[in-house]
Order: structure tokens, then C-alpha cells, then sequence
């Protein structure tokens, strides 16, 4: 079971299916992220540092140029959230991808935000082209995507761009088909290593023939 319980509610709503399995992050794999937070942030006369990989500890106020505390940080990613639909589009060519590969596959999204947003989220992904189910998680994606699949010995695919959302899934689901997708692929010099079972992609005209022949399309 999903290590949260509102996760878990949620994927007990969902019809049984057997057909292979496609999970998705939202975040900078459909829809953008990073820029758009950024120009969030400067609205906000703040600014994003590319440092390293992560938000907090990296935003700064332009007047003066100090550190932003880790609860105004989460406080301006709750904002964002709440007025994502001002700023948040898909990534080139993601519609159509998964589209595509929901022909032949059940195609879930996972998002790891606070649950009160969900339906916001929904809003946006129905308005952009993204019908699929959606999935809300405050903890770790790996059991949540272990209990999607089921008990049928279907094939698993998991796309995000977070390394230990990636690691989480191989060790919850061991024959699953991870791939690393970011909006912005320069970042992943910010990275840690990746394992090495993880396949790298950085535009979905590229990841969706992959995907594909990992779940056997």
C-alpha cells in the first residue's frame, strides 16, 4: 500500500486494469516548472540561484540579495501551486506522446504536492490535453506506483525528473522501466548519479518510441 493514506484512497477509486502501465510526474515532465516558478519568483521580486537542485536555500530577494527561509521558500511554492494555472504549459510535444501511448497502455499521472491542490492540477491538466487519472502524493512515489500495478505481472514505466523519486520506484517495483525526462535538461548536471537501470531522455519525441518498446506497444 501507498505509504500515504490519501494516495492510497485515491488509487482504490481507480478501474482495474491490466493493460501495461505508464506513470507519470507532472512537474517539468508535462508540464513546465522550473521557468515558470522563476518568473513567479521575479514577480515576486525574488529570484532563483541554479546552484544545485533544489528550491530551498537557492531563492534570494533581488533588493539586497538575501537568502529567502526555508518557510517563505514553501510558502511562495504553495502560491505558485495555487495560481499554477496562470503559469504552468505542457513541454514540447508531451500531448501528443502520451496520447499516443495511451492507445495501448493505462496511463496514470503522479504528482508529489500537498493533496489540497489536486484539484486545481486537475482543472489545468483536463484544460491542456491531459484527461488521465491523477494521482496526489506527500510521500514516497515508489509504494504508490507498486500498488497501481496491481498484482498482474504487467509491465511498469515511471517517468520523472527527480532522482529519488526514480530510486524509490526501482526499489518498490524491481523489473519497472525508469526514465529521466526534464524540461530543462542542463539541470541535470546538478544531479546526483543516476543508477544505472535508468534510461535518459531529454525530449519526448525521443522518449516516447522508448517507452513504447519498454512496455512492449
Amino acid at each position: 500500500m501507498s505509504d500515504d493514506p490519501e494516495t492510497a484512497r485515491q488509487i482504490a477509486e481507480l478501474a482495474a486494469d491490466t493493460r501495461p502501465l505508464l506513470v507519470l510526474d507532472v512537474d517539468d515532465v508535462l508540464l513546465e516548472f522550473v521557468r515558470p516558478f522563476m518568473r513567479y519568483l521575479d514577480s515576486q521580486d525574488m529570484a532563483l540561484g541554479l546552484d544545485t537542485f533544489r528550491l530551498h536555500g537557492n531563492v534570494t530577494r533581488k533588493s539586497g540579495g538575501a537568502a529567502v527561509d526555508d518557510a517563505t521558500v514553501s510558502s511562495l511554492i504553495d502560491g505558485f501551486f495555487a495560481g499554477q494555472a496562470d503559469w504552468q504549459t505542457p513541454l514540447a510535444g508531451a500531448t501528443g506522446a502520451i496520447a499516443s501511448l495511451s492507445t495501448g497502455a493505462e496511463v496514470v499521472m503522479l504528482t508529489a504536492m500537498p493533496h489540497r491542490h489536486r484539484a486545481t492540477r486537475r482543472l489545468l491538466l483536463d484544460r491542456l490535453g491531459f484527461p488521465y487519472p491523477l494521482l496526489t502524493t506527500e510521500s514516497a512515489k515508489g509504494p504508490a506506483i507498486r500498488e497501481l500495478r496491481g498484482a498482474a505481472p504487467r509491465p511498469v514505466a515511471f517517468v520523472d525528473d527527480i532522482p529519488h523519486n526514480l530510486v524509490s520506484a526501482g526499489a518498490a517495483v524491481s523489473d519497472a522501466h525508469l526514465f529521466n525526462l526534464m524540461a530543462m535538461p542542463s539541470l541535470r548536471a546538478l544531479l546526483p548519479p543516476l543508477p544505472e537501470k535508468v534510461h535518459i531522455v531529454d525530449r519526448w519525441e525521443e522518449a516516447e518510441p522508448r517507452i513504447a518498446s519498454a512496455l512492449g506497444l
